[in-house]
């Protein structure tokens, strides 16, 4: 009951002829140098042979918009349908890995396979990030960060999915020291 978890689409194939789209939760950072992160895929799944021989893929988050692709790209086959057709995604390449991007998604991570680890009824890929693009229309005009919030970024919690919410604070801000008004004097 480790939830929520993220609700990633990863974007695989290194041609349109193998392209393929899974939806993807159990996914997440494992190190800051060199960055790198895992996503957990089934065996049986069709997008598991075409990452495993190409060593390839993409993970682009998602947003409330695209939660109707997210979901039906997590149930339906590649083998029986082309789901950036279906889902109405447009693929566009990738800098430096040979598999497409999902334009429609506010940030796109490119990774290389570094190892598989079998685990059960999961298999893990751990990946390095070798590049990341940021739709610039979520980025703050004067730090130049990425603004979650604007996105509408979607997460997954237990069969559920959910938009996230309000920004309550940010790391280390319990130990800060807490700013006090100067108060004016009386005349």
């Amino acid at each position: 009951m480790v939830y929520p978890v993220p609700a990633v689409i990863i974007s695989c194939g290194n041609s349109p002829e193998n392209w393929n789209l899974i939806t993807i939760s159990w996914t997440g950072t494992i190190n800051t140098n060199p960055p790198m992160l895992y996503i957990s895929v089934r065996p049986e799944r069709h997008s598991y042979k075409i990452i495993k021989d190409s060593g390839e893929f993409v993970l682009n988050l998602t947003t409330k918009e695209m939660a109707f692709a997210t979901d039906w790209c997590g149930v339906k086959s590649g083998k029986d349908f082309d789901k950036f057709k279906e889902m109405k995604l447009t693929p566009i390449q990738a800098s430096i890995v040979n598999c497409p991007m999902i334009k429609e998604s506010p940030i796109n991570i490119e990774c290389k396979v570094k190892q598989i680890i079998p685990l059960g009824s999961h298999d893990m890929f751990i990946a390095e990030v070798v590049n990341v693009h940021a739709n610039e229309e979520f980025l703050d005009e004067e730090t130049g960060a990425f603004d979650m919030q604007k996105a509408g970024l979607i997460a997954y919690s237990h069969g559920h999915y959910y938009e996230l919410g309000k920004h309550i604070g940010r790391f280390g801000f319990s130990v800060q020291k807490k700013k006090t008004k100067k108060k004016s004097k009386k005349k």
